[in-house]
């Protein structure tokens, strides 16, 4: 059977007022903003037709709409706390058959994943992919894929205000009423941790590409691994554990 294919279109879910560690997704990483790697790695994916960065029209985050709009990437301002409201409307601002949620504290997105977990999903008849249901893969590489629709028909249920700031907590959280599906990794990595909450967490991303320079938007999964293995001391230092303290932050 021939594989199907669509719009595919990412959300990344970012703004500076992230509790833990304020600005990260402007802070340093081989003299750019974190966020700009994450970008510049997620636009290599050959699935991914659009990005869009949703943020808030709080003023906290008028540095990062200057910094992303200088370089021509696409915003959508939205409520600060309402963020199912913010992939509603990006949704139906740029159509498309597949919405893919990420956030901006995950800089070692893998290309090469989302394109395997797209192929997953267009695969399925599901409303819900992603790899942290059960998680293989390490905090970090969280990667959430959604059918039209799903999302506005989450929104018509008397929502918590958990599910309005965590936007698929209330999809996975149904399973009787939407079709899920988990996509894993033949090894299990989900005790490391490569995500950004706290500066442990920055300094590690920082070592990270301090030694990939020169191909920060082209290392791989593998690339990365080998890394890890060569070098164990290139840890966080922050308990995998703690894992989604917050679900999927910002």
């Amino acid at each position: 059977m021939a594989k199907m294919s669509g719009r595919t279109l990412v959300v990344l879910q970012a703004r500076m007022s992230s509790s833990r560690l304020p600005g990260k997704v402007m802070m340093k990483v081989n003299d750019k903003p974190m966020i700009y790697w994450q970008i510049q790695r997620i636009l290599r994916s050959k699935r991914v037709d659009s990005l869009i960065v949703a943020t808030s029209v709080d003023p906290s985050d008028d540095a990062l709409v200057l910094f992303l709009e200088e370089n021509s990437i696409n915003v959508y301002r939205g409520a600060l706390d309402d963020v199912l409201s913010r992939f509603i409307q990006v949704s139906e601002i740029y159509p498309h058959d597949a919405v893919i949620r990420l956030t901006g504290d995950c800089p070692l997105v893998m290309p090469e994943l989302i394109d395997q977990m797209v192929g997953a999903f267009y695969e399925q008849d599901v409303d819900y992919l992603s790899n942290t249901l059960e998680p293989t893969f390490p905090d970090g590489l969280d990667i959430e894929i959604i059918k039209p629709g799903a999302l506005k028909n989450l929104a018509t249920y008397n929502l918590e205000p958990k599910e309005i700031e965590h936007v698929t907590y209330g999809i996975y959280t149904r399973a009787e009423t939407f079709k899920l599906s988990n996509f894993q990794d033949e090894t299990n990595r989900s005790h490391e941790r490569w995500t950004v909450d706290y500066q442990e967490d920055l300094d590690f991303i920082r070592q990270v590409y301090a030694n990939f320079t020169g191909r920060e938007a082209t290392f791989t999964y593998s690339d990365l691994c080998d890394f890890l293995k060569q070098n164990p001391q290139a840890i966080s230092g922050i308990e995998a554990s703690r894992r989604n303290e917050q679900l999927h932050g910002e």
